[in-house]
C-alpha cells in the first residue's frame, strides 16, 4: 500500500517509485529502447558471422529503460539494461560501451539476474573484465569506458545509476571498440586482443 496520497510519478522533491518493466505501461518519462544487430554494425569482430546473422533476421542484442532526468545537478539517472544471451561468431552479446562526458563521473551497476561481465578500459589502456552475477554490485570509476557482456543462457539484467548531468561519449569505441574482446573458447569466456587495434 502506498501512503503518499498524491502519489505523483517523478516527484523529484518528495521521492517516487517507478516500474522499469516495459510491459506494465510506462510513463512517457521513461525512455525505453532496443539495440538491434544492424544498429551495432562493426561492433563485433567477426564480420562474416555478423552478415550471416543479419541475412537470417535482425536480432535484438540488448534493451534499456531509464528515467528522463531533469539534468539538474544532484539528480540521478537510473534504469536497467537487459543483454540478451547469444553470440556473434565467438563473441558474446554486449552493449555498445561508452566513456562518460564529462569523464570524471562514476557509475554503479547492480546485477538483478543472469550472468556476465563488465569490461572496463581507460584512455591509457588500463583494462579489466569483472565477472558480475545476481546481487553483485560493480563500481565503474571515473575515466573508464565500460561495456556489459552477457555470457549466460538467460538475459543479463543490470540496474544502473549515475549523475543526471552525465552524457555518453562513444568516440573511438564506435570505430575500433575496446582493446580486449570477450569470446568463447572451449565453452568458457576468454580474453583476446582486438585485432582492430593492431592495424
Amino acid at each position: 500500500m502506498d501512503f503518499n496520497t498524491e502519489n505523483k510519478l517523478f516527484d523529484w522533491a518528495r521521492g517516487f517509485v517507478v516500474d522499469l518493466d516495459k510491459n506494465t505501461g510506462l510513463s512517457p518519462q521513461i525512455e525505453t529502447g532496443a539495440r538491434y544487430l544492424s544498429q551495432m554494425k562493426g561492433a563485433f569482430h567477426d564480420e562474416e558471422a555478423e552478415k550471416a546473422l543479419l541475412a537470417a533476421g535482425d536480432p535484438v542484442i540488448y534493451e534499456f529503460h531509464r528515467n528522463q532526468s531533469r539534468g539538474t545537478k544532484g539528480d540521478l539517472i537510473f534504469g536497467c539494461s537487459i543483454i540478451q544471451p547469444g553470440k556473434v561468431g565467438d563473441e558474446y552479446h554486449m552493449t555498445k560501451g561508452h566513456f562518460h562526458s564529462p569523464a570524471d563521473i562514476c557509475e554503479v551497476y547492480y546485477c538483478i539476474g543472469g550472468e556476465g561481465y563488465m569490461m572496463l578500459e581507460n584512455e591509457a589502456g588500463d583494462w579489466s573484465c569483472l565477472a558480475l552475477h545476481d546481487c553483485q554490485v560493480c563500481y565503474v570509476p571515473k575515466g573508464y569506458a565500460h561495456r556489459l557482456i552477457c555470457t549466460g543462457d538467460t538475459p543479463f539484467v543490470v540496474f544502473f545509476v549515475n549523475h543526471a548531468e552525465c552524457g555518453q561519449n562513444y568516440g573511438a569505441i564506435e570505430t575500433k571498440g575496446f582493446h580486449k574482446l570477450l569470446v568463447e573458447r572451449d565453452g568458457r569466456p576468454a580474453i583476446i586482443d582486438n585485432p582492430k587495434w593492431a592495424e
